[in-house]
């Protein structure tokens, strides 16, 4: 009896360390939804714009002015000491036929997401660009990497990622509904009403699709992110041995280049091509060759005959007949398609309107 009751008491210790292990988890995961709460009330949104934009930030004195001096052949103020470029420079690309806009924007220092070193300026730019090329020095670029993502991360800009996919709903009434299509690590009912709370939020239909977090229930909530591809470019290869470009080479999303030398530019120029998910459509006038001088470029995810006709005027929209194709997304050369068709990269068009 007496080992019946000790066994108890194990179990009921046991029960409450658990308990009590769950609660301080819990009231963590409070304080720095609060924490974050109270930060993102003072984030600035910026719309993003139609064109194709590459930014360049880094960390100061880390060659970023001398790639784009490389690269775009533009006079960016290039010197030993931190800190050269004050301003931001821009520059233009021409890749596959497509131009492509770089900005050397000032390097930011860590505090920068509170406006130390005109962060917030610089960062803001940075949320309006289709791609973000993270210049780092390749002798210390895990400690720069991690300050940087910190800083972009405090301002809403979300590197490599997807929005997540959690359903968010606001009603009049009926409280918090909660639907969780698998199974949850992290986030429950009682934590999602305490998030939902802070943002005084009471009624509202929430639909969990993934093993979700707090921070993504944070991000649906706040509506203001941005979610932009990122190449990391570790710069100064030059001083590393072939053994270690070798490891640099396995990194995601990572190009090795010398801007002194100018090596490897032609991979990062590649990868830049990928990451901007761009197609180049050529146009044919009746009776005459295609024009493959002049590509018309379009993003991968508007690819239609539709945005091909507003990309060119919108008046061809009202005096669109049919289009004929030729190229890998054509049945037969050429196709007579219509409006929705969708183009793939390389194809060529000529657009019949309406006499």
């Amino acid at each position: 009896m007496a080992s019946q009751f000790s066994r108890d008491r194990r179990r009921e210790k046991r029960t409450w360390a658990v308990d009590g292990s769950r609660k301080k988890k819990k009231e963590r995961l409070y304080f720095s939804i609060t924490l974050r709460k109270k930060e993102n009330d003072s984030r600035l949104l910026l719309q993003k714009g139609d064109e194709e934009k590459g930014d360049g930030k880094r960390f100061p004195s880390v060659g970023k002015s001398t790639l784009l001096c490389n690269l775009a052949g533009v006079f960016s103020e290039v010197a030993a000491y931190e800190f050269t470029t004050l301003t931001t420079v821009p520059g233009v690309i021409r890749y596959k036929g497509a131009k492509i806009q770089l900005l050397d924007l000032p390097g930011i220092i860590e505090g920068a997401k509170d406006g130390k070193g005109r962060g917030k300026q610089v960062i803001a730019v940075a949320r309006t660009c289709s791609l973000i090329l993270m210049v780092l020095d390749v002798m210390k670029p895990l400690q720069h990497k991690k300050l940087l993502e910190y800083e972009l991360e405090g301002f809403g800009i979300r590197l490599n990622k997807q929005p997540p996919n959690i359903g968010f709903k606001r009603k009049e009434k009926g409280g918090i509904n909660l639907t969780m299509l698998v199974p949850q690590t992290e986030l429950d009912l009682e934590l999602v009403k305490s998030i939902l709370a802070e943002y005084r939020i009471h009624n509202a239909d929430i639909t969990l699709r993934y093993d979700a977090t707090s921070e993504d229930l944070i991000d649906v909530i706040e509506g203001n992110r941005v979610y932009i591809p990122c190449i990391y470019v570790l710069n100064k290869i030059d001083q590393i041995s072939i053994e270690e470009l070798d490891i640099i080479y396995r990194i995601p999303h990572t190009v090795p280049i010398s801007a002194h030398h100018k090596w490897n530019f032609d991979d990062l120029l590649e990868k830049t091509w990928e990451y901007l998910n761009l197609i180049r459509i050529y146009t044919k006038p009746k009776g005459q060759l295609p024009d493959y001088s002049q590509p018309i470029v379009l993003n991968a995810e508007r690819k239609s005959i539709e945005d091909l006709c507003m990309k060119i005027h919108k008046s061809l929209q009202k005096d669109f007949k049919c289009a004929l194709v030729w190229g890998a997304s054509a049945k037969h050369n050429p196709q007579r398609v219509g409006r929705d068709h969708v183009l793939i990269d390389e194809d060529v068009v000529q657009v019949i309107k309406k006499v």
